[in-house]
């Protein structure tokens, strides 16, 4: 029987350090995965053992992120995420960030934010830290 990929790392390129190409795709292949809204997917990103703190909520490790964006996609129906670059470093990059969803009783919402990321060697990210709001919005409001 062969190892759960949930708990193998492996290399996810582009890898550090950062320049502001690979940087840049580092961020559109975080906006893609999450907009598949598959969290055992999203989740192969980040390091076994990776940090998170998602507004107040403090995650550590794929299973508990997996689980995190599970109940969250439960909840934010019809998520849609657009991811922008605001800096980068070495194995650090900062980026901006505004999603759309709506909840179940059909009420649609802007959330924006702020996340820190830190890759280890291999290209998965280690530490995440995101500080969001949330705006309730009309559905002629939308944009993404």
């Amino acid at each position: 029987m062969t190892q759960p990929s949930n708990t193998i790392d492996v290399s996810r390129p582009p890898l550090p350090p950062f320049d502001k190409d690979s940087a840049m795709a580092k961020v559109q292949a975080a906006e893609d995965a999450w907009n598949t809204r598959d969290p055992q997917k999203v989740s192969l990103a980040y390091t076994v053992d990776s940090e998170w703190r998602n507004r107040a909520e403090f995650v550590r490790g794929r299973e508990a992120i997996v689980e995190f964006l599970t109940r969250k996609w439960d909840k934010e129906l019809d998520y849609k995420l657009k991811k922008e670059l605001w800096a980068y470093t070495d194995n650090r990059i900062a980026v901006r960030f505004e999603y759309e969803w709506h909840d179940d009783s059909g009420q649609w919402y802007r959330s924006y934010g702020n996340e820190n990321w830190e890759f280890n060697e291999d290209g998965l990210m280690a530490r995440r830290f995101a500080s969001i709001n949330d705006r309730p919005i009309d559905a002629s409001e939308r944009r993404l």
